[in-house]
């Protein structure tokens, strides 16, 4: 028996449903399968290397070059011009405001932040020892005017990174002007990587 056109074109219908649904469910798998393959990131999770942080600060659009110091228990020494040592790296020399602006197709960046960071990428057993130093004080216009130059404050923070991010120092020191070297903090770092006896007790570095 020969199928009416309304029939036919129902059964065309039908199939092209059950085409529709099919290719429906082949992009829902596939998107599973890319899902899987391709974990979302934790946002605000940042991995890294190192086993402690030393964070140095100082005022934002500050144009003074403070300097970090650190020692490590073997006499190994981080400064601008030893960016590594030992197991210590010095992720950034910050000049103040220096190598802060940039111009990009006539448009001027500027980062106001002056920090530098000091990683130590393991566990060595002994005493560390962190000075800030003023390489380049710059008061602005203040010295120019005869008024009272001020010190600038340098804020330094010691973190023990694994397995939990735990702040085990953090103080602000006053650099008084060009070339004022203060220690900020001794740590010692205990076989199983526990931070303890810390202490300000002065330790020149700066031409050691």
């Amino acid at each position: 028996m020969r199928l009416s056109r309304r029939h036919r074109a129902e059964n065309q219908d039908s199939f092209i449903d059950l085409l529709f649904n099919a290719l429906i469910g082949f992009v829902f798998m596939f998107a599973i399968a890319v899902i899987f393959m391709n974990p979302i990131a934790k946002t605000g999770v940042i991995e890294t290397k190192a086993e402690y942080l030393v964070t140095v600060t100082w005022p934002e659009g500050n144009p003074s070059d403070v300097d970090t110091w650190v020692q490590d228990p073997a006499g190994n020494l981080i400064w601008y011009a030893a960016k590594e040592a030992g197991l210590m790296n010095l992720d950034r020399d910050d000049t103040g405001t220096t190598r802060d602006i940039l111009t990009i197709n006539g448009v001027t960046i500027e980062n106001p932040l002056n920090q530098e960071i000091v990683s130590i990428r393991g566990i060595v057993p002994g005493e560390f020892t962190v000075n800030v130093q003023m390489y380049a004080y710059d008061p602005g216009n203040l010295e120019a005017q005869g008024g009272p130059v001020p010190p600038i404050p340098v804020t330094v923070k010691v973190e023990k990174v694994n397995p939990t991010v735990k702040v085990v120092f953090f103080d602000t020191v006053n650099l008084e002007g060009q070339g004022d070297e203060k220690t900020a903090v001794r740590f010692t770092i205990a076989p199983d990587g526990d931070v303890t006896d810390i202490n300000t007790l002065p330790k020149k570095l700066v031409g050691s």
